[in-house]
């Protein structure tokens, strides 16, 4: 006779203690991230950039704001280490290392990520019905998204566009002076569509993408460039390995968008029926590991997860689509490119960018 012995680890009391520790300063950093979008959002860390040390009187006004909410915004920073304080003198100063990657005038300001967390926290009840029910949360519940993505690629991929992601493909931007044809499928408020029809006037772009808001924005930024090489139109993309125009585009881009789509196959069937025969396709998509074990020293993995819990693979479900989440992975991205028809995958990492992985791909 077999018996079964369920063998339990013995409880340890340091390791609890260690764990609530560890979760009191989650919640302390969880709430940092708060003031750190509102310090954002408010222009107060631009205006402490350019202060010396001052009172909360002075970054008030300098920030064209109510003190008393100021004062309190400025306590969380001091307890947060991020503002130094002078009791004395009751002087509050943000120190020059911490303004260069807080404000608008740093190179990577990293308050702009923090948007995340309080944008993922207003569909919160949302996401705990879809945890009982299923289903999954439509993109017009997310009302501040695209305006933070659009901040979040800035940084990210928009300022590397023309210096470190087209010259992947060594050929492509003397094409583009020439005179090309480009398609973005994805494009949210068309960024980078924007950028490459005011830098490649001889070349015509196209912005496709299922958001009416993101849409008429990117629309209205072309024409406040006054760009007439450029076309923005909302359209689901979820049939487009059947209505794609045959061989239409030199170029297809899309940045961040695929893992997003209902169904990521037939998505990029399409874009393999609208490229041309010796088309190129860029596509980048966050970096990551198929396999979540490979993910745990991601620098940012908890958040990403969160953010696929919480937007990317929701927004996919809502549309009764894969749910491929964010983190889908190079291996997934990978499979489903060879499925879509594509012979060469090629994967680039950039030195100065952990977050992404950029795909050249070729039929």
């Amino acid at each position: 006779m077999c018996l079964n012995h369920h063998v339990t680890e013995a409880f340890n009391a340091e390791n609890a203690n260690a764990f609530a520790e560890r979760l009191i300063g989650t919640l302390n950093e969880g709430a940092l991230c708060l003031m750190l979008s509102i310090g954002h959002r408010t222009g107060l860390f631009d205006a402490m950039a350019r202060l010396p040390a001052a009172s909360s009187e002075s970054i008030a006004q300098a920030a064209g704001l109510n003190e008393r909410y100021v004062r309190e915004w400025l306590g969380a920073m001091v307890t947060g280490r991020v503002v130094h304080y002078q009791p004395e003198q009751k002087t509050y100063q943000l120190p020059a290392e911490h303004a260069s990657v807080l404000s608008r005038a740093g190179g990577d300001n990293m308050a702009v990520f923090a948007q995340y967390i309080p944008v993922m926290g207003q569909v919160e009840d949302d996401i705990i019905a879809c945890f009982h029910n299923g289903g999954g949360v439509p993109y017009d519940r997310y009302p501040r998204f695209h305006e933070v993505m659009a901040e979040d690629s800035g940084q990210t991929m928009l300022s590397s566009l023309l210096e470190h992601i087209l010259p992947l493909e060594p050929t492509l931007i003397e094409k583009l002076r020439k005179g090309i044809r480009v398609l973005d499928v994805g494009c949210g408020r068309g960024k980078a569509i924007n950028l490459l029809a005011r830098e490649f006037p001889n070349s015509e772009f196209t912005g496709m993408d299922l958001s009416f808001d993101a849409v008429a924005y990117a629309n209205d930024e072309a024409a406040r460039h006054g760009l007439t090489n450029v076309l923005f139109e909302q359209r689901d993309v979820s049939d487009f390995d059947r209505t794609a125009e045959v061989e239409a585009y030199d170029l297809v881009v899309t940045f961040d968008a695929i893992h997003d789509q209902a169904n990521p196959l037939l998505v990029l069937k399409g874009i393999n029926r609208t490229l041309k025969a010796d088309g190129v396709y860029l596509m980048q998509d966050i970096h990551s590991s198929s396999e979540v074990h490979n993910n745990l020293d991601h620098p940012v993995g908890t958040l990403l997860y969160t953010i696929s819990t919480m937007h990317c693979m929701s927004v996919s479900l809502a549309q009764n689509g894969e749910g491929l989440g964010t983190m889908w992975g190079q291996e997934k991205a990978t499979e489903l490119l060879r499925e879509a028809g594509f012979t060469q995958v090629e994967v680039y990492q950039l030195e100065h960018d952990f977050q992404n992985d950029y795909y050249l791909i070729r039929k």
